[in-house]
């Protein structure tokens, strides 16, 4: 009944009056997870956590990094941006790939529509025709600017979205069928492991959680992932009381974005 409200504020005042009588009408609970509302930012597009860190981009393309509990926007505009081990990265309408260095954002050399930090302080991201590419660990690390050496690597196959953690790397294509590869840090791979279901996003954890939504808004989390079973067990439902377009998770935190820019923040 609540999936069909389709009004955040309705959604709020439903779930404090029927299921939360003791609890703020900002706070909502699904099975095993409690979400509270992030208040102090709307209209995100995307998130991305990891290391203890959070950054974001809302639908005006301007970035943002959390301090505490405070959104500090960050200079430049981008369309998606990335935190982990590898750094902060991110990338521009245009498709421009850019590093956060010393405070500011430096121009690197390719054209990506995605990118990912997550894995062993080397990047992985989709260009516009959906070819997924790698950057070597040195590479990564090292680049400072112009002059740096940045030998993107190309890589087998084709996905819309790709995302690596210490035990692989996910990603889903135009057609929201999910993939695995074993990925190390100089970009050596043994191709794509299909996976059973279906995603419009994922994400991977800087602790090797996957998870991601689903073409109907709905949440899901990969169970049973651990390194000599990077490909885990199966998937289990998040529930939501709304449809969500992105999800991110690092700390024990599960982030969440709906459909219309309500951000959540989610304990287990």
């Amino acid at each position: 009944m609540l999936d069909q409200l389709g009004i955040d504020h309705q959604v709020r005042s439903i779930m404090s009056s029927s299921l939360l009588a003791v609890c703020s009408p900002h706070i909502f609970v699904s099975i095993a997870w409690d979400c509270q509302e992030v208040v102090n930012i709307k209209n995100l597009m995307q998130i991305d956590a990891g290391l203890g860190q959070v950054v974001a981009t809302d639908t005006s393309q301007i970035p943002y990094y959390l301090v505490g509990d405070k959104w500090i926007r960050l200079p430049g505009s981008l369309k998606h941006i990335t935190v982990g081990p590898a750094g902060i990265w991110g990338v521009n309408k245009d498709y421009a790939i850019y590093k956060y260095v010393a405070g500011n954002w430096v121009k690197a050399e390719g054209l990506l529509k995605q990118l990912d930090a997550g894995g062993e302080q080397f990047i992985v991201g989709a260009n516009m025709n959906d070819t997924p590419f790698c950057l070597t660990r040195s590479a990564t690390v090292g680049y400072k600017g112009p002059g740096s050496p940045l030998p993107w690597t190309g890589l087998p196959g084709a996905v819309k979205y790709y995302s690596c953690g210490p035990f692989g790397c996910w990603a889903v294509n135009k057609n929201d069928d999910i993939y695995l590869m074993s990925l190390n840090q100089d970009c050596q791979n043994n191709g794509w492991r299909h996976i059973g279901g279906k995603l419009s996003m994922i994400e991977v954890a800087t602790d090797g959680s996957v998870f991601g939504v689903n073409s109907a808004g709905q949440v899901y989390t990969r169970d049973g992932i651990t390194a000599s079973k990077p490909e885990g067990t199966g998937w289990s439902n998040v529930p939501m009381y709304m449809p969500m377009k992105h999800v991110t998770y690092d700390l024990g935190r599960l982030w969440v974005i709906s459909n219309s820019g309500f951000t959540m923040v989610c304990t287990h």
